[in-house]
């Protein structure tokens, strides 16, 4: 032990961390603290997830290496890093990249241009995870590094294409475009992102504002070999006195007794074992991380050993590499590719297989900090790595305490499910991974739920070694190691020992093949599920090896087996392409800047990180935090509660539970039918029982974590199907629409054929990057309550239908005597107001006593439309208590357990058509999963049954809906609001038809398309429609019948891989649906100096509301965009609004402050027409000065609508929104991989308002044709020009209303995949959701984006119906995503074909990588499933 004391002796004086070129000493005792804590001072590094998922906490960290005598830079996840774990570090956050006072980034300046940030909450993650990779780079980054350094950032709202594109312009290709934008000669302007001579430098000063010059005006100044890469010259430098000070042994301590060593040599750690055996190794933390503050594990003491040598060690010998246990992924991928560049190629097989695997392995800033160690160490079943060092015949080598080493090779170390063989004094000191020899091949697979940044479904290292004898290749070795498929990565021995001996031909494959099904063995209730997909996938993958080892091998003498070249294609790396896309549109001016393509009005706010939300907002002193105590049971009662433990917690100041609610605990937005707290029954896990508060986040969840409720358990309804087996509907929601008479034609014999099926609709999480949030304070000694909350909507409004309310009405008829239902259902009748309401509601106050702001929320989707008022009148219940502010922030996974999500559905359709393929009659049962509370669960299967028909004309229909209740959290609003799921299942009957009658679904759709004055089945008539339109320009832009036969030729050719393609119509209804929802306010008022404020009800989150709503202003008045200010959304500003929801906000809000700019213009004209004033802010003054009233609220109702349910007839929409959208893919049979090759997106807006924000305008490599028409100031003369050209990073680049709904709903259709605990998944517990994170739920990532994605509105089409003749766009393209779906049925159709299979087959969505493999039926599947398997999927 002496040389640890030793070291203590030399600890450091004081831990110092620089933070933004600052000097901070960071004190002892905050060890529990992650940087990402510590940082929250500062409003830019975000809390997405804890658990490095999604990149909103990215941040730069920069150290000297001592090694390379150089600075380092480097991303990583502040959720998950130690604070100590940076000591000695310069940490730059956005705030340190630039700010708008003292000038943006170039890096902030092109994405804010290109219109790259939405909602704002994960831009500046993207913002630092770029710049970390320019400060890192010593040569400019390729635009492959740049998508790989964006894999660990995920985005809700773009679509990922302007984030892409905003960032291209720094793949540069010449180092002289650094300093000099013209060519090596001076002559031509030289593009910054392509290198080769372009002219749009030289037209700059001649296109005027709209078509800047390449880089949008940002010229690259440096570049500097010491600090990176140098585009500004307010760079912050690495702190001098961090390159003169050395590293310092640190001995630090936490909260809880938590204890955090620093040692700096190996004995120190080898010591620190002895002293404390159980103590946990770490460098990035980003295993042991989650397990303390996800799974509650308690780790006492932690060794960071980051900075020992010996376990840092990284060479090349003669025989090997040596790899410390404390290398960084990062590290080792960097040098695996120099070794491979460097050395033979027949040495390094095994090094390129971790090549690739660790390209996919998690994202950049997970790479940059953990270790090799750590991950082997931590022994995952699924881990990408252990099968490959097991295959590869790595060794490591381990040291104990007192300095003896022992080697053990990969494959017996592994004992069991994370256990290693490793006693408490040992340490993994190092791994031996062996050149591979001449003929010896080493391959690695993995098949996960998406491609980027994600965990393993199956796995596998797989090798073998070629001699010859007799003439023939002889397998003289082998090793196929899977992981995912038992507790521990897993060696199949009796197919190695099969193989050993053998010639390599197609009788060893089917003898390998053989053995291996018996093998690798997978219990049928094994944790994960999947289990037929993963059977399968064991074999896909020995298959896959045998193809690629004997494409290897091919033209080796005596070496007999060749392989197909129908057969090539399964063994070909993939290698994603750069996104080009392209858009076409027509810009039509009104006035100074409606119709403009104009930037976010906070984008350069998120790019600095200087927008506030909820979270960011300061709290005073002595602000407590609130942290939920939720059910853990589906249906019980509660018999006990004991919270004597949470009492006694560190930092605890309460616990309340329902008696000690002020006001009401029912609450509902429609109905009041849920409690506020539990009082005598759970009905579903994660139901709010109580809600402790505390003096700090941690505190109040480790408070609500030693809250233990004792239950008497109860049965649970878990599925659609079972509800509809047992009756278990919501009261009153049972709805029929029908036109013509349905049974008499199934009868009549008109129809030649009829079908009948059912369609399972799976449901979707909205995972918005800022989860929920409130911070509640009273004033005037409770007399007021303010708030302020992360809300899609600051009042209530019910979101159903007039009907809606007289259900309720009449419902409270029925209950005899006083109950708190009738108390609630006559106040819904007259649209109580929703934060405001709940929260005056549960404390007994009138509602002009409670304030509720929101200035922007980061994404909401509908997520925050009802479920954030609950949350935030848990949170009042305290505050208003104890008379002290609350803060409420949900963490990823409470916040996606008890929030609800989009409903999945289920349809039962009967369907008569004739042999043409016309559709006679639909009878249409369909259901959806409500959840344990109505919510707006009847209003969505409402819209569901509305558009269950999408375009065609069905002259016989009957539509019966009915609204499930099940123990599940109650789900709620989703962008398309049900239109979606009644649309999807429509298309299903469709296709299916097609198959029925042997003609393209393309055909059938058009045979059956609705056309004018088409009377629907809810009895609106159609006018105006421009669906023909719209897909004949469509079907001519994808040239769909060439795509087709390309489609069609490569099946042809390609065994294993196949594509698809696919075109889909939508009309979209726009329009609440109740009429009294049709509603806005504003206020606007007018100051001297000619600035304009405006404060309306929607709210903005990230869709560009308030840019419209600006531009609409400024347009009125004639003024610059500059001069109108949005104020927040706030209830004591214009009370009784709208959600912002049903994509119909800028329609009503902005028609509201027209109406105000308008009544205050009327009162202006009479001065104005006194004298010819030379600017607005005269003509202001001079109002002023006449005692004009330069303030208007404003008032907009949608006129001509409403519908009857009695009746089941009326007129439902205002408008419709018309789109279609054709999709190309590509699909792996084998594995079920795709990927999207071409989705063009054809769409009807009207004359947009802002065309930039609703499509989507192309910078950069990007395409794009526009057509401009101006319509200047208040008259109608329109002056026309045609403009074509293509630019980079001009202020026509995207933000995207289009992309972002398309990428999204192909998240919806093909990636993302809820799993509860039901009976299709019983390893999971009853009614707890398993994918409640981004470790297990996955959104699309960058590289979900399609190859090609072309967006274009059609020309010439204005829209009567609303301001401006614009058209609604944030639900309508969400649908189109649908064609990803086909497309992909469309290539498995192709790959079923090979095996004979050609009958119709069911696919649900989403169409995840095992059901797209298990329906390419094929002899790797058969072992395993028959032709009908249909994989399970909760509904």
């Amino acid at each position: 032990m002496g040389s640890l004391k030793n070291e203590e002796e030399l600890e450091a004086k004081e831990a110092i961390l620089y933070v933004n070129g600052v000097r901070r000493v960071l004190p002892d005792g905050l060890a529990h603290l992650t940087l990402l804590e510590y940082l929250r001072g500062l409003t830019g590094t975000k809390l997405g997830c804890g658990e490095g998922g999604c990149g909103a906490c990215t941040v730069m960290a920069s150290c000297f290496d001592q090694n390379l005598k150089k600075c380092v830079h480097h991303a990583l996840n502040a959720c998950l890093a130690p604070l100590y774990s940076v000591e000695g570090m310069h940490v730059i956050t956005v705030e340190g990249v630039g700010s708008r006072r003292n000038k943006l980034h170039p890096v902030q300046e092109s994405l804010a241009q290109s219109h790259g940030s939405q909602c704002g909450f994960c831009t500046p993650g993207f913002v630092m995870s770029m710049y970390a990779l320019l400060r890192s780079s010593k040569v400019p980054p390729t635009e492959e590094q740049i998508e790989e350094s964006l894999a660990g950032n995920l985005c809700r709202c773009t679509g990922y294409r302007p984030i892409v594109d905003a960032f291209r312009v720094f793949a540069k290709t010449n180092d002289t475009l650094y300093t000099n934008t013209q060519g090596p000669t001076g002559g031509e302007f030289l593009c910054p992102s392509t290198g080769k001579p372009c002219s749009c430098g030289s037209k700059a000063a001649n296109d005027g504002e709209r078509s800047r010059a390449c880089g949008s005006g940002l010229t690259p100044i440096s570049y500097s070999e010491i600090d990176g890469s140098s585009y500004t010259n307010k760079e912050l430098i690495f702190p001098p006195e961090l390159l003169l000070r050395k590293l310092t042994y640190l001995n630090l301590c936490g909260s809880g007794g938590l204890k955090w060593y620093r040692p700096l040599r190996l004995q120190n750690v080898l010591d620190l074992k002895v002293r404390y055996p159980d103590a946990k190794l770490v460098v990035g933390n980003t295993e042991v991380g989650i397990e303390m503050r996800l799974k509650r594990i308690r780790y006492p003491v932690l060794i960071s050993v980051t900075h020992v040598p010996e376990l840092n060690v990284l060479s090349a010998k003669e025989d090997g590499l040596e790899i410390g246990s404390a290398v960084r992924l990062s590290e080792l991928l960097s040098v695996l590719r120099k070794v491979t560049a460097e050395r033979a190629p027949d040495e390094t097989s095994s090094c390129r297989a971790f090549i690739e695997q660790i390209k996919w392995f998690a994202g950049t800033q997970i790479r940059n900090v953990a270790s090799v160690g750590g991950n082997i160490c931590t022994a995952s079943p699924i881990s990408d790595l252990n099968p490959l060092w097991m295959a590869s015949g790595a060794k490591f080598r381990i040291i104990d305490f007192k300095g003896n080493i022992r080697t053990i090779l990969a494959e017996n170390f592994f004992l069991g499910y994370r256990k290693v063989d490793l006693a408490s004094g040992e340490v993994l000191l190092s791994v031996f991974l062996p050149w591979t020899r001449p003929f010896e091949h080493v391959k690695e697979f993995k098949q996960a739920h998406r491609r980027d940044d994600d965990i393993a479904i199956v796995n596998a290292g797989m090798r073998v070694y070629f001699e010859v004898k007799d003439q023939r290749w002889i397998v003289s070795d082998a090793a196929i190691v899977y992981g995912g498929v038992a507790p521990l990565s897993l060696s199949a021995s009796r197919t190695k020992d099969f193989l050993i001996g053998k010639s390599w031909n197609k009788e060893l494959l089917q003898g390998a093949l053989t053995v291996l099904e018996q093998d690798i063995l997978i219990k049928e209730d094994a944790p994960g599920g999947m289990v037929e997909f993963r059977k399968s996938l064991t074999l896909s993958f020995f298959f896959k090896f045998f193809l690629w080892v004997s494409h290897q091998m091919d033209g080796q003498e005596y070496f007999g087996e060749s392989i197909p070249s129908s057969h090539l294609s399964a063994v070909q790396s993939f290698h994603r392409p750069s996104v080009m896309g392209s858009q076409d549109f027509e810009i039509r001016k009104h006035g100074t800047s409606v119709g403009s393509p104009e930037v976010h009005l906070s984008a350069r706010l998120q790019v600095t990180g200087e927008a506030e939300y909820t979270d960011d907002t300061p709290v005073p002193p002595n602000c407590l935090h609130a942290a939920f105590v939720t059910s853990r049971k589906p249906h019980a009662r509660i018999l006990a509660i004991d919270d004597v433990e949470a009492k006694s917690s560190a930092g605890f100041a309460g616990i309340f539970y329902v008696n000690d609610v002020p006001g009401d605990n029912m609450i509902g937005p429609i109905i009041a039918d849920e409690e506020l707290f539990a009082s005598e029954l759970v009905t579903c896990v994660g139901q709010v029982i109580g809600v402790v508060v505390a003096d700090t986040h941690e505190n109040a969840k480790l408070a609500a974590n030693n809250v233990h409720v004792q239950y008497e358990e109860l049965p649970a309804i878990l599925s659609i199907e079972e509800a509809v087996n047992s009756k278990s509907f919501h009261p009153n929601t049972e709805r029929i629409l029908t036109k013509g008479d349905v049974e008499h034609c199934f009868r009549s014999g008109e129809c030649d054929k009829v079908i009948e099926g059912e369609v399972q609709v799976g449901g979707q999480e909205h995972f918005y990057l800022e989860p929920h949030s409130s911070l509640i304070w009273t004033m005037d000694g409770g007399n007021e309550v303010h708030m302020i909350s992360s809300t899609q909507i600051t009042v209530e409004k019910v979101m159903g239908y007039g009907v809606i309310c007289l259900v309720a009405f009449y419902t409270c008829l029925s209950v005899k005597g006083p109950s708190r239902l009738s108390l609630l259902c006559d106040t819904s009748v007259k649209a109580p107001q929703k934060h405001q309401k709940y929260v005056s509601h549960v404390l007994g106050l009138a509602m002009s006593r409670v304030v509720c702001k929101t200035k922007r929320i980061g994404g909401g989707f509908g997520g925050k439309e009802t479920r954030s008022a609950s949350i935030a009148a848990v949170a009042a219940v305290p505050s208003y208590l104890l008379n002290r502010p609350v803060k409420i922030t949900l963490d990823r996974d409470i916040d996606m357990m008890i929030s609800g999500q989009r409903h999945s559905f289920l349809g039962k359709y009967k369907v008569g058509f004739t042999n043409d393929g016309k559709v006679l009659a639909l009878d249409l049962k369909i259901f959806n999963n409500a959840g344990n509370s109505l919510d707006l669960s009847l209003a969505i299967l409402e819209r569901a049954m509305f558009h269950s028909n999408n375009v065609y004309d069905i002259p016989n229909v009957r539509v019966h809906g009915r609204v499930c209740f099940t123990n599940f959290p109650s789900n709620t609003a989703f962008r398309g609001f049900g239109g979606p799921q009644g649309m999807l299942i429509a298309e299903n009957w469709i296709q299916r038809i097609a198959t029925e009658v042997s003609k393209s679904p393309e055909e059938i759709r058009e045979i059956n398309f609705g056309s004018e004055g088409l009377v629907m089945h809810y009895g609106q008539r159609i006018e105006h429609c421009t669906l023909q339109r719209v897909w004949n320009e469509l079907k001519s832009s994808c040239n769909f019948l060439n795509a087709r036969k390309e489609v069609e030729q490569f099946n042809l050719h390609n065994r294993w891989k196949k594509r698809g393609v696919a075109m889909i119509p939508t009309n979209f209804g726009i329009s609440f649906t109740a009429k009294f929802m049709n509603q806005a306010g504003a206020l606007v008022q007018v100051y001297t100096d000619g600035t304009v404020l405006v404060t309306h009800g929607g709210v903005e989150m990230g869709q560009g509301l308030h840019t419209k709503v600006a531009q609409i202003a400024a347009s009125s008045f004639n003024i610059p965009l500059s001069s109108v200010f949005i104020s927040e959304t706030s209830t004591d500003k214009v009370p009784n609004s709208s959600p912002t929801a049903a994509s119909a906000s800028s329609d009503m809000y902005g028609a509201a402050v027209l109406d105000a700019c308008e009544q205050i213009k009327a009162r202006m004209e009479p001065i104005g027409a006194r004298c010819n004033f030379s600017s607005f802010a005269e003509l202001a003054n001079a109002c002023y000065m006449e005692r004009i009233d330069l303030s208007a609220h404003g008032f907009f109702i949608t006129p001509d609508i409403g519908f009857d349910w009695e009746t089941g007839k009326g007129k439902p929409f205002s408008y419709f929104t018309y789109g279609a959208a054709f999709a190309e893919v590509e699909i792996d049979t084998l594995t079920g991989d795709f990927h999207t090759r071409t989705a063009d997106v054809f769409l009807d807006l009207g004359f947009s308002l802002n065309p930039a924000i609703d499509v989507g305008q192309i910078g950069g490599f990007w395409g794009r044709t526009i057509v401009q028409r101006s319509e200047l100031g208040f008259r109608e003369a329109i002056h026309t020009h045609t403009q074509t050209s293509t630019v980079l990073g001009s202020d026509l680049d995207p933000e995207i209303q289009i992309e972002g709904a398309f990428v999204q709903g192909l998240g919806w259709v093909a990636l993302e995949e809820l799993k509860w605990g039901d009976a299709a998944h019983k390893w999971i517990p009853p009614g707890r959701l398993f994918t409640c994170g981004p470790g297990n739920y996955k959104i699309p990532s960058v590289n979900d984006v399609p190859f090609k994605f072309k967006v274009s509105l059609l020309k010439g089409a204005p829209n009567v119906k609303a301001i401006h003749s614009s058209k609604a766009v944030g639900e309508p393209p969400f649908f189109l995503a649908s064609s990803v779906f086909f497309a992909i049925k469309d290539a498995i159709i192709a790959a079923r074909a090979e095996s004979g299979c050609n009958s119709w087959f069911p696919l649900d969505n989403p169409a995840t990588p095992e059901r797209i493999r298990m329906a390419c039926i094929d002899e790797f599947t058969k072992p395993f499933a028959d032709n009908n398997f249909r994989p399970k999927l909760s509904v």
